[in-house]
């Protein structure tokens, strides 16, 4: 593994070798055991898109790792004003270890992988989010123990959340399946990926349907970053796509609910539900533990 630009690229054994390696690394931490796996190295850290768990997770984590990471803002980079990506890529590869991206367009990343000479992690893209996805498969395990035969429900829009999640969840071994809008569904290079699964894959317009069985129902906002200005608009077109107590009744008694956050109570998911599932903030912890994994895993000597 090189980089980490989206889930597609990786296979079944390497994202277990992301996760058991996660799991050490909590539990070393949890036993203060100090893990300086990165002592010297240094992470750029890209936002072109702002954030409250990447930042402070990639940020701490490289810290714990005793390495440092640098905060770069589209003002802090020439980029911002117009600066080949190529170019910032080669010169960014002589200073740096490793460069973490938080922004719009997934083609953004790739090419930072393309032209720099060092790895490159996907911390969002419109198109995917593979770390959240990595946060999120811990927590399963952590709570079932395996992945065979569990079943995933996403319920919302057919986002960067629901593209990684199918195909992060149907690599390690679980069914999915999606309800959303038929006029808001994941990419179609996806959903063409999750043909060659079979009945391990099932998209629905019905809420209740797609979540019957559940073993992890797992929702997202209706209006992520960079589409404030169509809120009244998907607040229409994603009514009655809720985790709520009737979506939970027809999933198994013991389902968990995951949310990558921030949450907004009342629309995709209700707050009787929210604080019920404390689970939601161990997946949010557990960002912390999955990311330091894949930095050491591309970052280390």
């Amino acid at each position: 593994m090189k980089h980490l630009l989206k889930l597609l690229d990786l296979s079944e054994s390497e994202i277990l070798d992301i996760l058991n390696l996660a799991d050490q690394l909590k539990y070393e931490k949890k036993h203060n055991i100090e893990h300086h796996l990165l002592k010297g190295k240094s992470l750029g850290m890209i936002f072109q898109k702002s954030s409250t768990r990447t930042r402070v997770s990639f940020e701490t984590g490289m810290y714990q790792l005793g390495g440092q990471a640098l905060f770069l803002s589209p003002r802090d980079l020439q980029i911002g004003r117009g600066e080949p990506i190529d170019d910032t890529a080669k010169v960014l590869s002589r200073y740096l270890d490793g460069i973490m991206i938080r922004t719009f367009a997934q083609q953004e990343v790739e090419d930072l992988a393309k032209y720099g000479s060092i790895p490159i992690i996907n911390g969002l893209t419109d198109f995917a989010h593979p770390c959240q996805v990595l946060a999120d498969l811990m927590t399963i395990r952590e709570y079932k123990g395996e992945f065979d035969n569990l079943k995933l429900t996403f319920v919302g829009d057919g986002n960067n959340m629901a593209n990684s999640l199918i195909v992060g969840c149907l690599k390690v071994g679980m069914k999915v399946a999606i309800a959303c809008p038929k006029t808001h569904q994941p990419d179609k290079s996806v959903l063409e990926f999750a043909k060659a699964y079979g009945d391990k894959f099932f998209m629905s317009d019905n809420v209740l349907e797609a979540c019957k069985n559940a073993d992890v129902i797992y929702t997202d906002v209706w209006a992520s970053m960079g589409q404030e200005g169509e809120a009244e608009e998907r607040k229409k077109a994603f009514e009655g796509y809720q985790v709520n107590a009737k979506a939970l009744s027809v999933a198994n008694k013991d389902a968990m609910v995951l949310h990558c956050l921030p949450a907004h109570r009342g629309e995709e998911i209700t707050a009787e539900v929210m604080d019920a599932h404390q689970e939601i903030f161990d997946e949010a912890e557990n960002r912390l533990h999955a990311q330091k994994a894949v930095l050491v895993k591309l970052m280390a000597d």
